[in-house]
């Protein structure tokens, strides 16, 4: 059994600017390790066929050519595999050409996700070459002898969960298409990216991910690409990331030159649980109708497989670690101290009459009572102690 968690990947390989052949090893390579170590879902950056720096050569027949028959590499090479695979790669739908993350599980293609919002500033231009899926009316792809469901309101429902994609720049959006998907059902969000570096910019992006994941209420998986983008204009340090209800389960090693891989798994009945007792998350999912109705795709993956954690939970949650431990008593003694100050301040009573059998809980309530007292600029001497002597109480005490 699994108990409700579910292994993920977020793959950085390393790239050859509009070198799919090298590509597609570097994946193939990526998703046969993931597959061995019982993965069920790995991600891989955006427009990882081809690059995502290919410039004006997105608008050559030749390297799209080349993508889809790559594409069909993989296709014929991961048939055995059970592990579903995002892969990104552009894509023509009637001339127009988007920015898709494609699905495929046992050589079938399950589904594209066309990216929604392009950045079009400061050192991006994606609508030089790209389509955003708002001007894409179509709900279906003919694409390598398949006809495939298309559209940014897929969702994919395994056995075990269900979980939407969303596109780098997409998540950068004051409503990201995130939002809409974990209140249609998604539990674990995708992210294929091409995030750049620059001055303080992963520590915002590491904030970003862990708001929009406890907002939701959901896993969130994101791979950028790394090593082998072309640096004409910016540099790509791989990031991998995956959070789960806003806590950070694991991380990529920034700045490598090799190809990496992370996983984790996230626990899909916690945030199921969450979710549940969350009613502020019901009552938006209840009032909050979707600009684009869901559709759902079903997938065939087998979820008998043994589980092996490789997270660790903290045997003691409720106790900080050191470099914690005294900002955090501080917050509950602060806490204690405020609720007290307001309940004397409301039945104006300026004296405290308290039981003390030499324990730590009333050496605590008392030392509240202190500061409390402190706080309020009244004496201490309206501060009354009984000794209250216990079967536990000693001479010491």
């Amino acid at each position: 059994m699994n108990y409700g968690f579910v292994k993920v990947a977020a793959a950085i390989p390393k790239v050859k600017i509009a070198d799919c052949v090298f590509n597609i090893k570097q994946i193939e390579s990526l998703t046969a390790v993931a597959e061995g170590k019982g993965v069920q879902i790995i991600v891989f950056p955006e427009l990882c066929i081809t690059g995502y720096t290919c410039g004006d050569l997105f608008a050559q027949q030749l390297l799209l050519e080349e993508s889809e028959i790559a594409l069909i590499q993989v296709l014929n090479n991961m048939r055995q595999f059970e592990i579903i695979i995002i892969l990104g790669m552009p894509l023509v739908v009637n001339s127009q050409l988007i920015n898709a993350a494609v699905v495929i599980q046992k050589g079938k293609i399950v589904g594209v996700v066309p990216k929604t919002y392009l950045p079009n500033y400061k050192e991006f231009y994606e609508q030089r070459w790209f389509t955003s899926a708002t001007a894409i009316e179509e709900d279906k792809i003919r694409f390598c002898g398949q006809t495939i469901p298309m559209g940014r309101n897929l969702l994919f429902e395994t056995a075990n969960v269900t979980f939407g994609i969303e596109i780098c720049e997409d998540l950068w959006a004051p409503i990201p298409p995130s939002s809409s998907l974990a209140l249609q059902g998604a539990e674990i969000i995708f992210n294929l990216s091409a995030d750049n570096e620059g001055i303080s910019k992963h520590k915002y992006l590491c904030s970003l991910i862990s708001q929009q994941s406890a907002r939701c209420i959901a896993g969130y998986v994101f791979s950028s690409c790394g090593f082998g983008e072309s640096t004409t204009d910016v540099v790509f340090a791989g990031n991998g990331l995956i959070y789960e209800n806003g806590i950070l389960l694991a991380h990529s090693e920034r700045f490598c030159l090799k190809e990496q891989l992370i996983i984790n798994e996230i626990d899909v009945e916690r945030l199921r649980v969450e979710r549940r007792v969350n009613t502020t998350f019901v009552a938006n999912k209840a009032n909050s109708p979707s600009p684009f109705p869901p559709r759902v795709i079903t997938t065939e993956y087998v979820t008998d497989k043994s589980l092996k954690l490789t997270r660790t939970f903290d045997p003691y949650p409720f106790i900080p670690s050191p470099y914690e431990i005294d900002e955090r008593c501080k917050e509950i003694f602060s806490i204690q101290v405020l609720g007290l100050a307001q309940r004397l301040t409301h039945i104006n009573f300026p004296k405290a009459i308290i039981g003390i059998s030499g324990g730590l809980d009333s050496t605590l309530a008392l030392l509240v009572c202190i500061k409390t007292f402190d706080k309020l600029n009244l004496s201490r001497k309206n501060i009354l102690g009984i000794t209250m002597p216990g079967f536990g109480t000693t001479n010491r005490t």
